[in-house]
C-alpha cells in the first residue's frame, strides 16, 4: 500500500476528486491544508526537483492571489529562490492539488495522468 502525500485545498472542487480518485484506487493519504500549511522552501524545492516540471508550473496561474500580484508580468524577472519564497509564503499561490510519494511528484488532477503515475496503489 504507497503513503502519499497531498497538498490540497479542501474547498476546491478538483483536490476534492484527486483524493477521492487516489482512495478509491487503495492509497492512504497523509492530506496537507496548502493554505494553513504550505510547503517550506526545502519542500517545495525537492518536490520541484523530483517533478521534472519547471517552477512555473506549480503557480496557480488561475488563482485571485496570482492576479492580484499581478505575477504574469512579475514572474520572469524573479530568481528561482524568490518565486519559491512566494509560493511557501502563500499557498494559495499553490497549484492543486499536489501529490508525491517523495520520487515523483504530480501537480493538478486528469485522470489520465493519474492513471499512469498512481494507478497502481
Amino acid at each position: 500500500m504507497s503513503q502519499l502525500k497531498v497538498y490540497q485545498y479542501p474547498k476546491c472542487g478538483t483536490c476534492r476528486s484527486a483524493v477521492k480518485w487516489l482512495k478509491e484506487h487503495g492509497h492512504e493519504l497523509t492530506l496537507q491544508h496548502i493554505a494553513e500549511q504550505p510547503p517550506t522552501v526545502e519542500e517545495l524545492r525537492e518536490l520541484l526537483a523530483n517533478s521534472g516540471f519547471e517552477l512555473k508550473k506549480f503557480f496557480n496561474t488561475s488563482g485571485e492571489v496570482y492576479k492580484a500580484l499581478g505575477l504574469k508580468d512579475k514572474l520572469s524577472g524573479l530568481s528561482d529562490q524568490e518565486q519559491l519564497e512566494l509560493l511557501a509564503g502563500n499557498g494559495m499561490l499553490i497549484k492543486r492539488p499536489i501529490v508525491t510519494d517523495g520520487k515523483k511528484v504530480t501537480i493538478g488532477f486528469k485522470e489520465e495522468q493519474y492513471g499512469e503515475a498512481w494507478g497502481n496503489a
